[in-house]
């Protein structure tokens, strides 16, 4: 699919989808277990917002990024973050049944087998990065892989959900450790998106890298507390998931630590804090600010 010179959310969301999907197909129809086979598919292909793969592809686009080059760290941060969610909803974590209006990974197949999908999800991440046909230097790659390890391993999200595990149900905690662990549970994958998508472009310039930083911390952090106020105000049909879940597992979270009013105020600072810090790039990261938007005003 073509796409034209600076295409608008709609366009990059279809193009989005339509190549995520064409390059999943291409990997997972070599995968020699049909039963891991169709717990990945099941669990990839099944109408997320791919919200990430789109903040790689905005940000690449500002700087001119081809798009066979954004299509490879768009992938891997999709599978990525498929992955997580597929531990995320195991008995011993959240304990979810519904994750996009859909039964959950393990409740379809079993634990074993979900465990097996998020570890297959998660290898073939780096496997695309390193290994898929696309005009992108090896050291960017090596670039690539250095920044979504270090944004879903032991120094981002694995450690933030160990914290969010241990640390949550603690009504005594601090609103600085528990906005560490939102910036390490969701923020660290959400700023690498920002970063992967500069990576991928021949730009050099570190002012720009250190904006779409600011960017990405501020909109990724603006994001998980949007997600703790839907899940007090929302309903289960809008989620797609179990509404009200961090009450049913005793997680100690924004609105719950500072009451519904003030999340919210948070979270617009935290956009303005987005928008202002990506404003002198002009028109275009009109892309960026569109779906900025969208991340924190939806409703699931």
């Amino acid at each position: 699919m073509n796409i034209k010179n600076n295409p608008d959310l709609i366009e990059l969301s279809l193009y989005c989808n339509n190549r995520l999907n064409e390059i999943y197909s291409d990997y997972l129809n070599h995968v020699p277990s049909l039963e891991l086979k169709s717990a990945m598919e099941y669990s990839l292909l099944n109408n997320g917002k791919r919200l990430r793969p789109l903040l790689i592809y905005a940000s690449g686009a500002i700087f001119n990024a081809p798009l066979e080059c954004l299509d490879i760290p768009a992938c891997a941060v999709e599978l990525i973050h498929t992955y997580s969610l597929i531990h995320d909803d195991l008995p011993c974590m959240d304990n979810a049944d519904l994750r996009r209006g859909k039964p959950t990974c393990h409740k379809v197949y079993n634990d074993g087998i979900a465990v097996l999908t998020g570890d297959a999800l998660h290898t073939l991440a780096m496997q695309i990065i390193s290994t898929y046909a696309a005009p992108l230097p090896s050291e960017k790659r090596l670039l690539m892989i250095k920044t979504l390890s270090q944004a879903c391993g032991p120094f981002g999200m694995a450690a933030g959900q160990a914290l969010d595990l241990f640390l949550s149900d603690d009504e005594h905690i601090s609103l600085d450790v528990l906005e560490n662990i939102l910036r390490l549970k969701t923020g660290a994958l959400i700023t690498s998106c920002v970063e992967l998508g500069w990576l991928a472009s021949s730009n050099d310039n570190d002012h720009h890298f250190l904006a779409l930083k600011r960017f990405g911390n501020a909109i990724g952090l603006a994001f998980q507390i949007q997600d703790d106020i839907l899940d007090v105000e929302s309903n289960t049909s809008t989620l797609g998931k179990p509404q009200g879940q961090d009450q049913i597992n005793h997680k100690l979270t924004y609105p719950k630590l500072i009451g519904i009013e003030k999340a919210k105020e948070k979270v617009d600072f935290l956009y303005q804090d987005a928008l202002e810090a990506i404003n002198y790039l002009g028109d275009s990261a009109s892309v960026l600010r569109e779906l900025a938007r969208k991340m924190v005003e939806r409703d699931k």
